[in-house]
């Protein structure tokens, strides 16, 4: 019982030591937290202090900077307030002793005005003066040479009239042959390098054509009995057959070269197998027009790709196709568009123009010859409305239509046709002539030359395509020589058609004669 008591003793009094103890500590931490905040508040005041003398030293420094800068600026600002002043004042100088001239000047002009208007009315008095005397003198040559003067000016006029005349004509001479010298090298260079690059075989036109028969009996074998097999020849065909007393022929005559040349392979074929009767004619025929259109299409074809032409329309190649049988002053047509394309794509190079354009007007260019004989109108207006239907470029239309100056041409591409088109129909072996056409010809051009006033003779040479006109010399001066031969130029080209170009010289003689006695 003792030792518990003594145990609880000694647990209480353990007890009230550990919070005596437990006391005490917390005083004395109490008493190190005072001390540690003390020294943590003077240290702070004392950085506070040392802060607040660095701020203060820093601020001013900052605002000794600041000073001196803005000093600096103001300084800038009266450097350059003075030197507007300076250049102001200079300025003003300046315009003080502009305006100082200025004044001089228009003292100056001011008197020289009132000289001018002095000046002005001594003249206005001289000129009345002049007219007075001028009319007395124009009055006192009127009374001497017993003319008036409406008289005198026409007398006057004409013989300045024709003074200038002639001048004019020896200076448009003298123009026309040095321009004329000049494109006229250019040309024959351009020209000559064509043709020399381009060569074809001439053709000869066929207006009828000639079937041979290998004997007389052959002729009443195509009439047949009562004239049965002529008459389908003729029906299926549209053609008209020839049979007269010409031995062992036949002759074909036919506006439609197609048709014509249907009936012509059809006539060779029955003489060839001999069976000639309406129904065997039937057939040949629509499988000989059958042949015929295929063939039209790939000559059509080849001649495109032979010119190089791209895009162009099925119903356009079968239209070019067709020309292969149509033939103009012996000139197969197909062939002469393709010498035309072949030309305009080689000038056209020289030229630095389009040539795939060149050379599709070209080959277009005649093509409403393959319908001419079927609708109205010329050849070179239905080239264009065909192209123009199946969607051809405007210009090269505008070029079709303007080959042969129905139109006027608006580009060099519509110039440039019409002498590939004359280039390649003038050339020579193109084409042939008759007589006929000589003479007729002939006897346009010396019409043409006996209507001017002056001409005395006129010779036309080489078949049409010089003309030589003999003046006479009293009546046409040097210079109105010049431009008589160019009004008989401008009239031929407007009245007459012809290929190529035709040469007019002008012969003016003046003979003296004396008689020595």
């Amino acid at each position: 019982m003792m030792s518990e008591i003594t145990a609880y003793l000694i647990g209480a009094g353990g007890v009230v030591a550990g919070i005596i103890a437990g006391t005490l500590f917390q005083k004395m931490r109490k008493a190190a937290a005072s001390q540690l905040a003390t020294k943590i508040r003077e240290d702070a005041e004392k950085e506070a202090a040392h802060i607040q003398r660095e701020a203060k030293v820093t601020a001013k420094a900052e605002l000794m900077k600041i000073r001196d800068e803005f000093e600096e600026e103001l300084n800038e600002r009266r450097k350059e307030q003075f030197a507007i002043e300076k250049r102001l004042n200079q300025r003003e100088e300046t315009l003080q002793r502009k305006a100082d001239v200025l004044d001089e000047k228009i003292v100056h002009l001011e008197r020289k005005e009132k000289e001018i208007e002095g000046l002005r009315e001594r003249l206005s008095n001289r000129e009345k003066d002049l007219q007075q005397n001028i009319s007395k003198q124009i009055d006192e040559l009127e009374r001497i040479a017993l003319m008036d003067r409406e008289s005198a000016k026409e007398i006057l006029l004409d013989k300045l009239k024709n003074e200038v005349k002639n001048e004019s004509g020896i200076l448009v001479r003298d123009v026309l042959e040095e321009a004329k010298e000049k494109a006229e090298r250019e040309s024959r260079r351009i020209l000559t390098y064509a043709i020399q690059r381009y060569a074809s075989d001439c053709t000869y036109e066929r207006t009828t054509a000639t079937i041979p028969l290998p004997n007389d009996e052959m002729k009443g074998r195509i009439i047949g009995r009562e004239g049965r097999n002529i008459r389908a020849l003729e029906a299926a065909t549209g053609v008209s057959i020839l049979i007269d007393d010409t031995p062992e022929a036949v002759v074909i005559s036919c506006f439609d070269p197609i048709r014509k040349e249907v009936a012509r392979q059809l006539l060779e074929r029955l003489i060839n197998d001999g069976r000639i009767h309406p129904t065997r004619i039937e057939e040949l025929t629509q499988k000989i027009a059958k042949e015929i259109e295929d063939n039209i299409f790939s000559t059509g074809e080849n001649a495109v790709l032979e010119a190089g032409i791209q895009g162009v329309p099925p119903q356009i190649i079968k239209i070019l196709g067709r020309l292969k049988y149509r033939y103009s002053f012996s000139q197969n047509v197909l062939q002469h568009s393709l010498e035309t394309a072949y030309f305009m794509g080689m000038i056209a190079a020289e030229l630095r123009l389009d040539e795939h354009k060149a050379k599709r007007i070209g080959l277009f260019h005649d093509i409403g010859k393959a319908v001419d004989h079927e609708l109205e109108g010329s050849h070179a207006k239905l080239g264009a409305d065909i192209l123009r239907k199946h969607g051809e470029a405007e210009d090269v239309i505008h070029a079709v239509a303007a080959h042969h100056e129905e139109i006027d041409a608006t580009s060099i591409y519509d110039t440039l046709i019409n002498a590939c088109d004359t280039l390649s129909a003038s050339r020579p072996g193109a084409r042939s002539a008759t007589t006929e056409i000589y003479l007729k010809r002939l006897e346009q051009l010396e019409a043409i030359a006996h209507d001017f006033k002056g001409v005395e003779s006129c010779f036309a040479l080489q078949a049409g395509r010089e003309i030589r006109v003999v003046v006479n010399p009293e009546a046409i001066s040097e210079g109105e020589s010049q431009m008589l031969a160019k009004e008989i130029c401008e009239r031929i080209e407007k009245e007459m058609n012809y290929p190529g170009q035709i040469k007019i010289t002008i012969i003016r003689e003046t003979r003296s004669v004396e008689y020595a006695k």
